[in-house]
């Protein structure tokens, strides 16, 4: 699944578009390196993002197209908030 999806899907940020535009940004780091919202996203990926001064690090568990709103935040476990 592209990032910019997984991260709407999981609701990490509220909007695909948003997230495209942090990723095009150099904002998103997968497991240390900048990616686009391209980005293929595994299962085991650490994800971090930088929200003006809160970066954000999540590691991905699982990896579904379609998510309830209440079982979102079990595609992630967050590392550093």
């Amino acid at each position: 699944m592209r990032l910019d999806k997984y991260l709407k899907v999981s609701r990490l940020i509220k909007r695909r578009t948003v997230a495209n535009d942090v990723a095009d940004a150099g904002r998103i780091y997968v497991n240390g390196k900048a990616v686009k919202p391209s980005y293929a996203v595994k299962v085991g990926d650490e994800i971090e993002i930088t929200f003006g001064n809160k970066p954000v690090k999540v590691r991905v568990l699982s990896v579904e197209d379609n998510v309830r709103k209440d079982v979102a935040r079990e595609m992630y476990e967050a590392i550093q908030e």
